[in-house]
């Protein structure tokens, strides 16, 4: 076994970044609450309007359609009741009645199952197809807009696949119909260069921890004039748009991270050579392995892989009592013994999405983690093999 186990997991949640680490013990003595008006209050509320301000800069929009919550759940519950009760029949607002979505088949599951509670409120939602390639049907969701559309939802790119799906091209498709759109851009943040002005979108959710910074802390960003509803009341936090006094500390480390963005192109370009050599690597060396939407455009760091006479959790647990952490699919689905909803939406089989691996890299990841984990990969793949063929044997 390793002595320092290799990670190899970052699109479930990256490790405390060594800069965040370093400045914790600073950050610690922001323990004032920001909405109060005394002494203590001020490094807190400095905190929040910096980081504010900087995400906003990065992001190309107002510091005031930013909205700090618990995380992109949060965000993504908030976006999908906010459109459905601002248009939903019998509303208050005298709205004209918007009750359709349009939602990807391969979202994460804070917007799947949203949606599918809207769906029991009388919602109807229209599921776009994802093909094995990882496109986006881009003809069913032309087919689909109408007078009765209220909302577009994607993600920027799927966390299990890492797929990359048009946005742009989505949002000039909705916009002809006046229909809102929103991404999830929790797995594209800190892992591609992009702006919330150049998208397009009306909504984006973003989570901190898949930054490098802690956990507990979101992004929600909302136009200004696009429908909004508290999820959470409260107090008057966040422009009275999100109650509950703010996770400073949460905040303060995402504002540490945020000074970081201008690495983003060089490390995606470091980390997609060492997937590149991943891939190729294992493709050469393991019979039977596929890599799913392999032909599509995706993240740089993410590799799905279809491993042909292995089970996926089989294999992840092998793996892991060998000092490596990898995954079947996405964390929030962990320990479901059924086949996870995005591989089979993209069209593999039951079987083919029981062996499914996803390797994430990261900024930390090594050439030599990678070919640590190929040998090992290798060597355990041969074993679990040959155990099936000697159990279907007998």
């Amino acid at each position: 076994m390793l002595k320092i186990p290799i990670y190899l997991d970052f699109n479930a949640t990256a490790p405390l970044s060594q800069k965040v680490i370093t400045s914790l013990p600073q950050l610690l003595q922001l323990w004032g609450n920001p909405s109060s008006i005394h002494l203590a209050s001020r490094g807190p509320k400095t905190v929040l309007r910096e980081t504010k301000k900087k995400l906003a800069e990065y992001l190309k929009v107002s510091s005031l359609e930013i909205i700090f919550n618990s995380g992109a759940s949060e965000g993504n519950n908030t976006v999908l009741k906010s459109v459905w009760n601002t248009y939903r029949p019998g509303n208050h607002f005298g709205q004209a009645v918007k009750n359709e979505f349009l939602i990807s088949a391969v979202e994460h599951p804070s917007i799947t199952k949203t949606a599918q509670f809207l769906e029991t409120e009388g919602a109807i939602v229209h599921w776009i197809p994802v093909s094995l390639d990882g496109e986006l049907d881009l003809n069913f969701i032309k087919e689909k807009l109408n007078e009765r559309t209220a909302l577009v939802s994607v993600m920027f790119a799927n966390n299990e696949t890492g797929t990359v799906f048009p946005i742009k091209d989505i949002v000039a498709l909705a916009k002809t119909k006046n229909v809102l759109v929103h991404s999830d851009c929790v797995q594209a943040f800190g892992k591609t260069d992009f702006n919330l002005s150049d998208l397009g979108v009306d909504y984006a959710t973003i989570s901190a921890h898949k930054f490098y910074a802690l956990k507990g802390c979101g992004v929600l960003f909302a136009r200004k004039n696009a429908p909004y509803i508290n999820l959470v009341h409260g107090g008057g936090q966040e422009r009275s748009r999100r109650g509950g006094t703010e996770n400073i500390l949460g905040i303060a480390t995402l504002g540490e991270m945020v000074d970081e963005l201008s690495q983003v192109p060089t490390k995606e370009s470091e980390i997609k050579k060492l997937r590149d050599y991943f891939e190729t690597e294992i493709k050469a060396q393991i019979p039977e392995v596929s890599i799913t939407c392999e032909k599509s455009i995706r993240l740089a760091n993410t590799s799905s892989l279809v491993i042909a006479g292995v089970d996926g959790e089989t294999l992840l647990v092998s793996l892991d009592l060998k000092g490596f952490a990898v995954s079947t699919g996405a964390a929030c689905s962990s320990g479901n013994p059924e086949p996870s909803p995005v591989l089979l939406a993209v069209g593999l089989t039951r079987q083919e999405a029981q062996n499914s691996l996803r390797v994430s890299l990261g900024w930390t990841t090594t050439q030599s983690d990678i070919d640590l984990f190929i040998h090992q990969l290798v060597e355990v793949v041969q074993h679990l093999r040959a155990i099936n063929e000697a159990q279907s044997n007998v």
